[in-house]
């Protein structure tokens, strides 16, 4: 009977050690569902063209998912010219529609915004808005994208639709109708390859149920123009903050909440927008910088509010570690300009003379190129200008490109660092009859232009690791 009892009492413990230790796992393992696919892409190729290891690419979760930088270069992508549902993430193009409208002079950041009992009672996310109340736009804004107000997104669309219809900018049965006509017209203008808008807040259920749709790509060209606006970018880098609105002829103050957990988690984070409905997932669109580069990083149906934050900064260290500087002058040899000691890339053949060249360096020794190192080596190919005549330390004597994957990094002057003289009369003579009789021989007539750069391997610093 004792054995029994203490059978069962150990048996007990056992579950509770595995129950204890599961339950540690989960909280310590946000990411559980993240993963590598063979199919994702990294700067243009697949994972499995490029012959990454896991170690290489980033982990996450999110189903469609890309990220890009402020100047358009894509570094990721997960399904991310597949059609779905963005809830309200639709809301970034929202703004970019009403401050177009404001660089355009039909409205201003002054214009007053009233709220009509169609836009108070939307419902789902909300500023807490109620008919009637007014403000301008530019607070009509920030209760937009801060807790991701559908009223708020309705009233700024039947505002500035009123206007663009006045304007005969755009055409709708309603001013909400002209004002959704010029968010597609705007995706258009962006190169979205697959986006249909058909309301401001991106709700798609029941009386919202439609064609409506994005892909991550598209949303990420129209975060970068966003960004691009300086009323935009005030109004997603907020955390929590207070409106003032008229409300009944008086003044009255509302709280707003943000719905963006990435400034929580990152410290590079500045923005943008927050979206989840269940037919779109938890989904984000972030922006971070740190203070080298700005990335923009959309993630579309992760398994949770907090993985999508977690995915969208993992995509960006990602991009970050993976941002090398590759310094551009790399040679054995060096010789001494202005004072200082300078890499010699080339010696360059100087056609007055049969066996004299110019040691040759970059216009700037010291300079360097970020890359991505995932993208593979760097190449390099240089053009030597015909040099004669006297030559001084500065002159330039040819060009040097840098390529990586037949995309230019860089191109830069070849220049002497050397004075070298040209043959003086007598001197001239001898060369005159030296040429001549190598003529007849077949002997060259000059010296020879070397390449002393190299190009390094660049090595992935994870790679050893996978």
């Amino acid at each position: 009977m004792l054995r029994h009892i203490a059978a069962q009492a150990k048996g007990r413990a056992l579950a509770c050690a595995l129950a204890l230790s599961l339950a540690l796992s989960c909280s310590a393992a946000p990411a559980a569902f993240a993963d590598v696919r063979k199919a994702d892409i990294v700067y243009g190729q697949t994972v499995d063209a490029r012959g990454l290891s896991v170690a290489q690419c980033p982990s996450i979760d999110a189903e469609y998912a890309v990220v890009m930088d402020a100047e358009g270069t894509v570094y990721f992508e997960r399904n991310a010219s597949s059609p779905t549902q963005i809830a309200s993430i639709t809301k970034i193009m929202t703004g970019l529609v009403a401050l177009d409208a404001v660089d355009a002079g039909l409205v201003s950041l002054d214009t007053p915004v009233t709220v009509s009992a169609e836009a108070a009672a939307v419902g789902e996310s909300s500023a807490g808005l109620q008919a009637g109340d007014v403000m301008d736009l530019g607070t009509a804004l920030t209760a937009l994208l801060v807790p991701s107000g559908n009223d708020a997104a309705v009233a700024i669309a039947e505002t500035v639709g009123a206007a663009l219809l006045a304007a005969g900018a755009a055409s709708g049965d309603t001013a909400q109708d002209a004002f959704v006509a010029q968010m597609n017209a705007t995706a258009a203008e962006l190169g979205c390859t697959d986006s249909v808008y058909e309301n401001p807040h991106g709700l798609d259920f029941d009386a919202y149920a439609g064609n409506l749709h994005s892909t991550a790509s598209d949303v990420a060209k129209v975060v970068r123009r966003a960004m691009q606006n300086e009323t935009f970018r005030a109004a997603v880098s907020q955390g929590d903050t207070v409106i003032e609105v008229e409300r009944g002829g008086a003044p009255a103050s509302i709280s707003l909440e943000t719905t963006d957990g990435f400034f929580d988690i990152y410290e590079h984070a500045i923005g943008v927008k927050t979206g989840f409905t269940a037919l779109a997932g938890a989904s984000f669109a972030g922006a971070a910088n740190n203070g080298g580069k700005e990335l923009y990083a959309i993630v579309i149906n992760s398994s949770s509010e907090a993985q999508r934050f977690q995915d969208a900064m993992t995509l960006c260290e990602w991009v970050y570690e993976h941002e090398v500087s590759y310094p551009l002058a790399n040679s054995t040899q060096t010789a001494s300009m202005n004072g200082r000691d300078v890499p010699v890339v080339a010696e360059v053949a100087h056609t007055g003379w049969i066996d004299k060249t110019v040691k040759a360096t970059l216009s700037d020794p010291d300079a360097a190129a970020t890359i991505f190192d995932l993208n593979g080596n760097v190449s390099q190919s240089l053009e030597f200008d015909e040099v004669s005549g006297n030559v001084h330390a500065g002159d330039k004597v040819g060009t040097i490109t840098f390529k990586q994957r037949n995309a230019v990094i860089a191109t830069m002057d070849l220049v002497a660092c050397e004075d070298v003289a040209a043959p003086d009369f007598l001197e001239g003579v001898g060369v005159w009859w030296d040429r001549l009789w190598r003529g007849f021989s077949g002997q060259s007539q000059t010296a020879e232009s070397v390449t002393l750069n190299q190009t390094p391997l660049v090595v992935d610093k994870t790679a050893s690791a996978s």
